[in-house]
């Protein structure tokens, strides 16, 4: 399962190995100032969108991988059943990032705290 962390001034989205292969994936890090929004999502499943290209899809069970609609890319990798984060990016190679955890809520609220303001 994907992990999200924060330091002082980077965001850091650590995906496993089978996340990375299947998904063709690496792990993502962006710094803070690069996050415009985050929330927590009830379905990870219903909150992809778009075109997978390139990565696994298994319809109703798990999504890993590069979603594309016109003009963005998200990096997801989501399961059956669990909330997850969405995370709005500014200028970095994917627009969004949506990882699935049973901890999304949580997840969510600590990422908001730690995003600096005033933007």
């Amino acid at each position: 399962m994907a992990t999200i962390r924060t330091t002082p001034g980077t965001l850091t989205v650590t995906l496993t190995r089978a996340e990375k292969v299947l998904g063709l994936l690496r792990d993502l890090e962006v710094p803070l100032s690069a996050v415009r929004s985050v929330e927590a999502v009830p379905d990870g499943l219903a909150a992809a969108r778009g075109l997978r290209a390139p990565g696994l899809g298994l319809p109703g069970l798990r999504l890993i991988g590069t979603w594309r609609r016109r003009g963005t890319r998200t990096l997801v990798s989501v399961r059956r059943g669990e909330p997850a984060v969405r995370i709005e990016l500014a200028g970095q190679r994917h627009d969004t990032v949506l990882v699935s955890g049973p901890d999304a809520a949580d997840v969510a609220a600590s990422l908001a705290a730690a995003v600096p303001t005033g933007r």
